[in-house]
């Protein structure tokens, strides 16, 4: 059985007192500054910090420090409190090239599916086989064993769909053992070795790079938005230069399946223009506050002394690192003097769609004209706090909380659609999005 063993020559600059410092640094952020950490087991967090005070220094190279660190992280299961490695060759994995193979696998029906390959390829390896076993375990157990525990996640779903994703990630010269399961049953063995693969082409050829703003029409006075990232101001003005158009639909999708965030005000000035009310409910905010002298007096406090006393109160959740500021709330006002386009509209999600996708989604929340359909969205978003680790690496921690203007969490479950569609292995051989033919379906009934 191989191993995934890198065979080249890494760094090992970080000295024990460095990958301590890094690990206490972390571990101290995390306890001070987490907004999620009432959800932690305390107990289990500690022990496993004080255990790796002992190991995480005899880490054999920075790479496989950073890793452990990682693991550490992944523990407080957020999507938005990470650990990231250094930059430079020795810490940047490979993921889909083998030489003289190429492939990209993804999460299908919970399968790893692979769902392309470089083009000479293509008969041996067929789009959709299924890898099966890697390194002698069946890819379950692997996933559980060596992948899971190193990824940040706030939900089970894009833990999976990112476990599945990077499989086979691993430095070059890292080697693999595969079974592949072809459409047809046949089942392939392939020993592995990360290397580049020369050959560009890949079979089926990668679609057109996606615009910031995507538009099309379909029959019946159908418009087509894609919104595929809220990270550039320049998405407004090309929604701006769209509106003379849109303004000619009976209905729209607006596709956010792509949208992984960006500035939550970039987002909330389109949906401006897709609503008549004056007030828009986004999300509340918390984080958490700690008062070093109520903390103090909090561990002389009991559960009996809070009753009727607020100070009590206060001094024992300090105490306890659960005491909760909330922020002002203020829903956002819509003074458009614009024409508004106020006709029946879908919103495409899907677990790509993150962060401040996911405030637009908030925002949206109440409006009757519009309808989700796909699947639950990525389900983390929050206001993370940045600081250096030794070696040039980097982490941050979720310091906000972000719910529903009525208290509902979204964060660790996602914006569930209205309407869920899953695709399946059959589906994406057909090459068929069923999640826009779903919504376009919808709509042509809604219009008739």
């Amino acid at each position: 059985m191989l191993l995934p063993l890198a065979v080249f020559a890494q760094s090992n600059k970080l000295t024990k007192a460095d990958k301590i410092y890094g690990l206490s640094k972390f571990w101290q952020e995390v306890n001070y500054n987490f907004v999620y950490l009432n959800k932690v087991d305390r107990a289990q967090w500690d022990s496993t910090y004080k255990a790796l005070i002992t190991s995480i220094p005899e880490t054999k190279t920075d790479y496989d420090y950073y890793r452990e660190m990682q693991r550490f992280c992944a523990m407080l299961k957020d999507g938005h409190t990470n650990i990231y490695m250094p930059s430079g060759k020795d810490f940047e994995p490979l993921n889909t090239m083998f030489g003289d193979y190429r492939f990209f696998i993804e999460n299908v029906e919970n399968k790893a599916i692979i769902t392309r390959v470089n083009l000479s390829k293509k008969d041996e390896i067929p789009v959709g086989s299924e890898v099966i076993e890697v390194n002698g375990k069946p890819t379950a157990k692997y996933i559980a064993e060596d992948v899971a525990p190193y990824i940040s996640s706030s939900t089970n779903y894009v833990l999976q769909d990112w476990s599945i994703s990077k499989l086979l990630q691993g430095l070059e010269g890292s080697q693999f053992e595969i079974k592949i399961k072809k459409p047809k049953g046949q089942v392939l063995n392939l020993k592995l070795t990360h290397k580049r693969t020369e050959e560009k082409e890949v079979f089926p050829a990668f679609p057109a790079e996606s615009s910031l703003l995507d538009f099309k029409w379909y029959p019946n006075k159908l418009a087509y938005v894609a919104l595929n990232s809220f990270d550039d101001q320049k998405i407004d003005s090309l929604f701006i230069t769209k509106l003379p158009e849109l303004y000619q639909a009976k209905s729209i999708i607006i596709d956010l399946r792509n949208n992984g965030g960006g500035s939550t005000g970039i987002g909330s000035y389109i949906l401006k223009y897709l609503t008549n009310d004056s007030l828009l409910y986004g999300s509340r905010y918390s984080t958490r506050q700690l008062n070093s002298a109520f903390k103090a007096w909090g561990k002389f406090t009991s559960a009996k002394d809070t009753a009727n006393n607020e100070w009590n109160k206060k001094a024992l959740l300090t105490y306890q690192d659960n005491y909760f500021y909330n922020l002002d709330y203020r829903p956002l006002k819509n003074q458009l003097s614009a024409k508004r386009i106020v006709v029946p509209t879908v919103l495409l999600i899907g677990h790509n769609t993150a962060s401040a996708a996911e405030d637009f989604l908030i925002y949206a929340d109440n409006q009757k004209h519009m309808t989700k359909i796909g699947r639950n969205s990525f389900g983390s978003t929050g206001q993370p706090y940045l600081f250096d680790l030794p070696g040039g690496g980097s982490a941050r921690v979720c310091t906000k909380k972000d719910t529903y203007p009525d208290g509902r969490e979204f964060v660790g479950y996602g914006v569930k659609p209205d309407i869920e569609i899953i695709p399946t292995v059959k589906d994406f051989m057909a090459n068929k999005d069923v999640t826009l033919d779903a919504a376009i379906d919808y709509l042509s009934k809604k219009t008739k």
